[in-house]
């Protein structure tokens, strides 16, 4: 087994989702009294949140890429970053590392590409639905433009996961805005919706969602798994 080197706290509500089925995931294929070999560290998110916000992106991936040699030095043999967002600093981690990153967007591609996906529509963070990091890497898979619902939405589903969302608190008023954005996107002519956040299949279910899910934490799970048992 492999030992798998976590970049966790951004924030920590979805950081205990991978811990928690990582561990499952590797005692359900293995039996008995298996769980996975990790090394967490885990963030300060205020931090990370602020360098967001201001756009220092350089520094926020100094912190991330230091933090992976730190995990590497302590015998991590591949480093998965626990959220979708800071994907976008993924080249200056893999610059700083010998081992593998496990990308969140080639584990979601491979699963559109698997179910024949030909228009999927992309919630997250502002910063994921606006820059290009995410949507770059999965339209090379599925060569096709990935949509992103407009200006206000994109606002509402940010401040979802930033006011509620990541201090674990989950509405049903929010759930079925976010219903109504799935919506939207299905009118636009999406025909699947990524869940590019890892904090959103806290408050959104297959079962609220007119198109289908495509949940970017459990499929990048799945990924750190198949990894994991050397599976790959």
């Amino acid at each position: 087994m492999r030992t798998l080197g976590l970049l966790g706290g951004m924030s920590w509500e979805s950081t205990t989702t991978y811990y928690r089925d990582l561990n499952r995931g590797v005692g359900a294929r293995l039996g008995g009294l298996h769980s996975a070999k990790l090394l967490l560290w885990s963030a300060d998110f205020a931090e990370i949140a602020a360098w967001q916000h201001s756009g220092n992106w350089s520094q926020a991936g100094q912190c991330l890429a230091e933090a992976a040699q730190g995990l590497e030095s302590a015998g991590a043999e591949g480093i998965v970053i626990c959220t979708g967002t800071m994907h976008c600093v993924a080249p200056q981690i893999e610059e700083a590392i010998q081992v593998p990153l496990l990308h969140i967007a080639d584990a979601t591609a491979r699963a559109l590409v698997a179910a024949g996906v030909r228009r999927a529509a992309l919630l997250g963070t502002r910063f994921t639905m606006e820059q290009t990091f995410f949507r770059d890497r999965i339209e090379q898979h599925i060569q096709q433009p990935v949509l992103v619902p407009d200006a206000a939405s994109r606002k509402r589903v940010h401040d979802i996961i930033f006011g509620e969302l990541c201090v674990g608190q989950l509405s049903q008023s929010s759930r079925d805005a976010l219903v109504g954005i799935v919506k939207a996107q299905a009118t636009a002519g999406a025909d699947a919706i990524i869940l590019g956040c890892t904090e959103l299949s806290l408050l959104l279910k297959q079962e609220d969602s007119p198109l289908p899910l495509f949940d970017t934490t459990a499929l990048h799970v799945e990924a750190a798994l198949t990894w994991i048992l050397g599976e790959d």
